[in-house]
């Protein structure tokens, strides 16, 4: 028959719920994941595959391989994207596309970005392999140095800001000398930039980093939305003093109303109702001596949430809680905002059913839940619908080298990409 009679058949059968649908390969899914492994390793062999490094470029080259192989046209965009196409029966229509990363943070994990970037080219093999052509074209993304601020999600979708190119990363690179290394343009920039409704749609399969799958017994996650996050950094100022002579009730010490602080981020945090995030990850008290009262802390503030509303209603109780700390201390409190790594972003409900459906046919259990980690997809809702699949991380353990997602998980998670990509192929245009 040909491809597009594979098409109409494999149509059917999904509709009816039959079972008998090509299925990704598990083994080969597992043996592409950890032959990329070996690709950017440190002195000590741990995974070290940082974005611009020599592993990078090494497992880079990999994938491009692994992508030809499943009949993929591959580039490298300005930005230093790794795009394979691949035709469609109706190349009127907009395609669709799907991917993630495979840079990852200094002793990071071998999953993380690589599970949704090698399960979409398994997606696209196994087409190849049952001669199904989809009616849109297919794009397959491997999006550059997502660990280091959504590099080539955010040029793509037009919002990647010039002075970025200066930000130096673990290597040793700023991220323009890096697009150079990748093989991009940054005198080209401006080509990487896809405009609004150039896709149909933009899937990424990733695994959760988180532990509710895995804690719940659940195969597959429907995500909700990307939380957006802002950051601030909080200056406290008291009075730095003689730690022998100064009396208890004499003092102003910077550090003890940052200690309250601190809880009262927690507490905001719980008493509200929802899913909202407020962490103290960092903080630095001067002049740093142990004989001396701590005169200025200055210490970070995370908010993270799939709405804006709810970011700013806890950032204002967590400041009117710090006010009066700080009426109640002696001490001063100033609140300066810092770039962000997005706004939230809302998956689009018409896939997040279609993956919920795929799921269902294939037997696995499921749950609507909202992504706590950035990912290119937030990039991408900016300029088309955008949907994400999640896997478990065995101990909700990930940026770590004890990161592990199973082969059944891995191929869970590929199967409902294919079928959800032939779903909205069928029923999009």
């Amino acid at each position: 028959m040909k491809p597009i009679h594979y098409l109409l058949v494999l149509l059917f059968l999904i509709r009816a719920g039959a079972q008998s649908s090509p299925n990704v390969q598990q083994d080969r899914l597992e043996k592409t994941i950890l032959e990329l492994g070996t690709y950017g390793r440190d002195a000590q062999g741990q995974p070290n595959r940082v974005a611009f490094s020599d592993g990078d470029l090494e497992g880079r080259t990999y994938v491009m391989g692994l992508m030809r192989e499943a009949g993929l046209e591959v580039r490298i965009d300005p930005a230093g994207n790794i795009i394979g196409t691949r035709e469609g029966t109706d190349n009127g229509l907009k395609p669709i596309g799907l991917g993630s990363h495979i840079d990852m943070v200094p002793r990071g994990g071998n999953y993380d970005g690589c599970v949704g970037s090698l399960g979409a080219i398994e997606v696209v093999r196994t087409l190849q392999d049952a001669g199904i052509q989809t009616r849109h074209p297919l794009e397959v993304i491997i999006f550059s140095n997502e660990e280091g601020g959504v590099m080539g999600s955010r040029a793509m979708a037009g919002a990647l800001k010039p002075e970025a190119l200066g930000v130096v990363n673990s290597t040793g690179y700023s991220m323009g000398e890096g697009i150079m290394r990748l093989g991009g343009d940054t005198t080209r920039l401006a080509g990487a930039i896809r405009s609004k409704g150039s896709f149909t749609a933009f899937l990424e399969l990733h695994i959760e980093q988180g532990g509710i799958l895995d804690r719940e017994g659940e195969d597959i996650g429907v995500v909700e939305g990307i939380v957006g996050l802002r950051w601030w950094d909080v200056t406290i100022r008291g009075m730095a003093n003689h730690a022998g002579t100064t009396p208890m009730d004499l003092r102003r010490d910077a550090l003890l109303a940052a200690a309250r602080f601190i809880q009262a981020v927690n507490e905001e945090a719980l008493a509200m109702e929802g899913k909202q995030v407020a962490t103290v990850g960092r903080i630095s008290a001067l002049p740093g001596a142990p004989n001396v009262i701590p005169g200025e802390v200055v210490l970070s503030l995370e908010i993270r949430d799939l709405s804006d509303a709810v970011i700013d209603r806890l950032y204002e109780k967590i400041h009117s809680r710090a006010e009066l700390i700080g009426k109640e201390s002696g001490t001063s409190f100033s609140f300066l905002p810092l770039d962000t790594t997005g706004k939230p972003a809302l998956t689009d409900p018409r896939i997040q059913k279609a993956v919920a459906t795929a799921a269902g046919r294939l037997g696995l259990s499921h749950r609507q839940m909202q992504s706590g980690a950035g990912h290119d997809a937030q990039d991408m809702a900016l300029i088309t619908p955008v949907g994400m699949i999640f896997v478990p991380s065995k101990g909700g353990i990930s940026h770590s080298p004890e990161e592990y997602t199973s082969p059944e998980d891995m191929a869970n998670g590929a199967n409902v990409l294919l079928r959800t990509l032939l779903q909205l192929d069928a029923e999009w245009d």
